[in-house]
C-alpha cells in the first residue's frame, strides 16, 4: 500500500499560499485545514496554508513526506444518530521547520498572497521571552518568532499597507489576540524596530480573539489498519475529531469579506464581542466537566459517556445545566438550551472514550473559573443556592480527602493545594474543613464564608453523602434543603 500523496490521488499542486499556520498539530489539522478547504470550495478564496513548525521537534517531516495530505476522520452524535466522515484534506501546501530552515520560514514572509495568519501553540505558548533577540535564528517564543515574521514581511514589501495580515491565534486564553499583539509590539520596543514597522503593524494588521471549540482525540491508532484499508492508502496523519465545532471570531465587515465563512456548512461566527460565547463554553460546557468530575467519580462511573447516560448522575447534570447554570447568562435562554443540549450530545459520542480521570487535574481552579460564578448568579438571581451545584461542590472537598470507599482517588493539583486539604481532612471536624477552604481567598479569590448559607450547606452535604452514599446522600441533602 502506497504512502498517500499528490501523485497517486491523481492531484496537483496545492492552491497559492496565503495563510501561515503556526502549529501542526492535530488540533489545527482538524479545524483549520477543513475550514479553510471549505472555503476555497465555496468561494474565491483559493488560499493554501503553509504550516510552521513552532518547535524543534516536530511533525513538519510527515507532513512533508505526504505533501501535505492527510485525511479528516468526523466521528459523532448529530440529532441522535452516529455520524461518520472521511475528508482528504488538500489545502495544505508546505512545513517548514525554522530551526533548519529559518531561510525558508522568512521566505514565508514574502508570499505575496499572503493574508492570514493562525496559531495553535498551546496556551504556553503565547508568552513574552525577554531573552529573544532578532539576531537569534529563531526566536523562542512564538511571539518573537511572529514579530520576526512581520518584520521581514514589512521590510521585503517595504512597508505596503496591502500586505498587511490578519492573525487569528487559536490558543485556549482569553483575549488571545490582544495578548499576542501586546507581546509583538513589546519585542518592537526592545529591539528596537523603527516606528514605521510599528505603524504598519497597528494600522495594517489586524490581531483577532478567537474562540474555538471542537473536541480532537487525535491519530486514531486503534482503526489505523481497518481505515487504510477503506482507503486505499497509508496515511501517517490520520486525524479523528467529532462532528461538532464553532469558531468565534472577534471582527468586522473587513474581515467577513476576506473570509466569508458564511458561504461554508462551517459554523463560524464573526462577531463584535465573544465575551457572551465564551462565557456560554467555560460554564456549559467546561463547566459540567468540572462539577461533574468529582460527583460522578464518587458516584462510580469512570467517563464523561457514563455520566451523562446513567439513570441517576445523568437527569442530575441535567439539571444542573438546564436549571442553575443557564438562568445566570446573559444571553437568550433559547440559544443557550440549544447549545446545552449539543454539549450533551458530545459527551455522549460512542467514540471518544473521555476519562473523567483526565480532566481532574487542578479542580480547584477549574470550579473557581468554571462553577462558582454560575453558583453565585443563580443566588443574585433566585436568591437562594442552586442545590446541584452545591451538592458537586461538597463532593470538590470531599474528593480532595484522596480516598473514598477504601479507593484512591486521582487527585491532582498544585502540591501545597493537596497537602492542605491532606492535613485539614486529617486534623480537623468536617465543620472546620469547610471553614478554612472556603475562607481560603486564594482558592477562590474571595471569602466564600461571606455567602450567606454556603458553609452550612456544604456541610450538610457532606454529612449526607458520608452516612448514605453519593445518591441516596443527594437524596436526604434535598429533603433537608427543601424542609
Amino acid at each position: 500500500m502506497e504512502i498517500l500523496s499528490r501523485n497517486n490521488q491523481g492531484l496537483g499542486e496545492g492552491p497559492p499560499i496565503k495563510v501561515v499556520q503556526f502549529g501542526e498539530g492535530n488540533f489545527l489539522r482538524a479545524f483549520i485545514g477543513p475550514t479553510l478547504q471549505a472555503l476555497n470550495e465555496k468561494t474565491d478564496f483559493n488560499g493554501g496554508i503553509a504550516v510552521v513548525q513552532p518547535i524543534a521537534h516536530g511533525m513538519v517531516d510527515k507532513i512533508n513526506q505526504q505533501e501535505g495530505l492527510y485525511t479528516l476522520i468526523t466521528k459523532g452524535i448529530k440529532n441522535a444518530v452516529p455520524v461518520e466522515k472521511k475528508t482528504l484534506i488538500t489545502n495544505l501546501v508546505r512545513g517548514i521547520n525554522p530551526y533548519d530552515d529559518y531561510a525558508g520560514f522568512l521566505s514565508l514572509a514574502q508570499e505575496r498572497h499572503l493574508k492570514v495568519v493562525v496559531s495553535n501553540t498551546t496556551e504556553a505558548g503565547i508568552a513574552y521571552d525577554p531573552k529573544d533577540t532578532l539576531a537569534l535564528r529563531p526566536p523562542n517564543a512564538f511571539p518573537a518568532k511572529l514579530t520576526a515574521f512581520l518584520w521581514e514581511r514589512f521590510q521585503f514589501f517595504k512597508g505596503d499597507a496591502e500586505k498587511g495580515v490578519a492573525i487569528l491565534p487559536c490558543e485556549l486564553i482569553n483575549n488571545n489576540g490582544d495578548t499576542l499583539r501586546s507581546y509583538v509590539m513589546d519585542y518592537v520596543e526592545a529591539w528596537d524596530l523603527p516606528t514605521a514597522f510599528g505603524q504598519w503593524l497597528t494600522q495594517h494588521c489586524t490581531f483577532h480573539n478567537t474562540l474555538v471549540d471542537r473536541i480532537v482525540p487525535g491519530y486514531p491508532a486503534a482503526e489505523r489498519e481497518a481505515y487504510q484499508k477503506e482507503l486505499g492508502y497509508v496515511d501517517a496523519l490520520m486525524v479523528s475529531a467529532e462532528h461538532f465545532f464553532l469558531w468565534v471570531i472577534e471582527g468586522d465587515d473587513k474581515l467577513r469579506k476576506l473570509l466569508p465563512f458564511e458561504l461554508t456548512d462551517y459554523d463560524v461566527k464573526i462577531v463584535d464581542d465573544l465575551q457572551p460565547f465564551r462565557t456560554r463554553k467555560v460554564r456549559i460546557l467546561n463547566g459540567a466537566h468540572t462539577a461533574m468530575v468529582p460527583f460522578s467519580l464518587l458516584y462510580g462511573n469512570d467517563t464523561v459517556r457514563e455520566s451523562v447516560e446513567d439513570d441517576f448522575t445523568g437527569p442530575f447534570m441535567q439539571r444542573l445545566v438546564f436549571n442553575e447554570v443557564i438562568p445566570g447568562l446573559p444571553m437568550p435562554t433559547d440559544t443557550l438550551t440549544a447549545y446545552a443540549h449539543d454539549v450533551l450530545e458530545r459527551f455522549q459520542n460512542p467514540f471518544i472514550v473521555h476519562q473523567l480521570s483526565s480532566i481532574a487535574l487542578n479542580s480547584i481552579s477549574k470550579f473557581k473559573v468554571r462553577v462558582l460564578p454560575s453558583l453565585l448568579a443563580y443566588l443574585e438571581e433566585k436568591g437562594q443556592l442552586p442545590v446541584h451545584i452545591v451538592y458537586c461542590f461538597a463532593c470538590l472537598l470531599r474528593f480532595y480527602k484522596g480516598q473514598w470507599d477504601k479507593k484512591d482517588l486521582p487527585v491532582q493539583d498544585d502540591t501545597t493545594i493537596m497537602e492542605d486539604f491532606k492535613e485539614l481532612w486529617r486534623v480537623e471536624t468536617l465543620p472546620n474543613v469547610v471553614h478554612k477552604v472556603l475562607s481560603n481567598a486564594t482558592y477562590w479569590g474571595q471569602d466564600l464564608t461571606e455567602v450567606e448559607g454556603l458553609s452550612n450547606a456544604l456541610v450538610l452535604g457532606l454529612e449526607a453523602m458520608e452516612a448514605h452514599g453519593i445518591k441516596d446522600g443527594f437524596s436526604k441533602y434535598q429533603q433537608h434543603v427543601n424542609n
